[in-house]
């Protein structure tokens, strides 16, 4: 192999597949990056065999030439070194070159590094993926999507499955849903795809998490193409592969309540900010617990106690305070998550009792929701 090739362009690609690449694994090769060069680009892999991802850099982009392709070849280089290298090269262009024996020349300016490569023959295969039933979705919603789900997955691997977020096709809709029993989020998107798709899988929360880093932030389209145990994302000179999660997901339908005894709707960022402030003692107390009660007038009382460093208590204005008294506790940190997850400028809040779960919402729109479930406190 022999090419020369764009360092930003070189440098963006290598980011990209570093997120797949892993220092703990079993298989020594894939703590390499992966460079194939042939007459159409240079591609990049990187995987760890949950993710794995390919970058592509074409020969030019909007007219600017990034590779130059003297002899197609393929190679797999340290990531650590490799990436570091990369970043650090003095010129714009970049050469680099395999020998015998697979020691590769990586030469910029006056500087020139020379690695031990290892033969890419070795290097597992990516899944063939048959391109059976694709669905659209923006890159900028499908981010969206991510950060207002993925962050109630569990952390915990004593239930697996709830490590990851449920996505759910049907009837032209994804329905993506994740808990880790304590709270719940939902969020509802309706799909483009050519024909009548169905599916019901469970994808790692590490995976949605690592794709949402590496998407732009346009709205050109992602095409996602689901079988029995992989997902294929594919953007623009981007594929990014992950396994999906054995095992059936819980029926989370039944815990959403369908009635409430008390509603509210308050102002998303001046309730956020009261939560925030409340937690500052809640803290250094047990598990970070915040009370909530109505007063009359409309107003809430948000308040936590800390026996060691002392009490703060916040009057609120709500815009609007409907139904029965309420005097309940909850987890500040899952309720501040799920106030930055929903969008909009008001929320309604509905609940059901000081031991139920209760509900967040925006208002107008029924494509979105929170769950968490209150604390005992004696």
């Amino acid at each position: 192999m022999n090419i020369s090739i764009d360092r930003e362009a070189l440098a963006k690609s290598v980011q990209d597949v570093m997120k797949a690449v892993s220092t703990r694994t079993t298989i020594p090769i894939l703590t390499g990056i992966k460079l194939t060069a042939t007459a159409s680009g240079v591609t990049l892999t990187g995987s760890d065999s949950d993710i794995s991802i390919e970058s592509f850099i074409p020969l030019e982009k909007e007219g600017k030439l990034l590779v130059d392709v003297k002899r197609p070849g393929s190679i797999v280089l340290q990531a650590r070194f490799f990436s570091e290298i990369v970043k650090k090269l003095p010129q714009q262009t970049v050469e680099i070159e395999t020998e015998d024996n697979f020691l590769t020349i990586i030469r910029s300016g006056h500087s020139e590094f020379r690695l031990n490569g290892l033969n890419a023959d070795e290097y597992p295969r990516l899944p063939q993926i048959e391109e059976e039933n694709v669905f659209q979705i923006p890159a900028d919603l499908l981010k969206t999507v991510i950060r207002q789900t993925v962050f109630a997955v569990s952390t915990s691997e004593t239930r697996p499955i709830l490590t990851g977020v449920n996505w759910k096709v049907e009837h032209g809709e994804l329905v993506c849903t994740a808990t880790d029993s304590h709270r719940l989020a939902m969020r509802k998107v309706k799909i483009e795809s050519e024909n009548e798709v169905s599916y019901n899988v469970v994808i790692p929360g590490k995976s949605l998490n690592e794709l949402s880093k590496i998407l732009d932030d346009g709205n050109h389209p992602v095409d996602i193409v689901m079988t029995a145990n992989q997902v294929l994302f594919k953007a623009e000179h981007l594929l990014f592969f992950s396994r999906l999660l054995d095992g059936n997901y819980p029926e989370t339908a039944r815990l959403i309540p369908t009635e409430s005894k008390t509603t509210m709707i308050v102002n998303t960022k001046e309730f956020l900010q009261a939560i925030d402030r409340a937690s500052l003692l809640a803290r250094e107390g047990r598990n970070n617990v915040v009370k909530l009660t109505t007063l009359p007038g409309g107003m809430l009382e948000i308040s936590s106690i800390s026996p060691e460093i002392g009490k703060v208590t916040e009057q609120l204005q709500t815009e609007s305070l409907e139904g029965e008294e309420l005097n309940i506790s909850f987890s500040a940190k899952y309720m501040m998550d799920a106030l930055r997850a929903l969008d909009g400028t008001d929320i309604q809040i509905s609940f059901t009792g000081a031991m139920r779960p209760f509900l967040l919402r925006p208002l107008h729109t029924d494509s979105m929701l929170q769950l968490i479930l209150p604390v005992r406190t004696y």
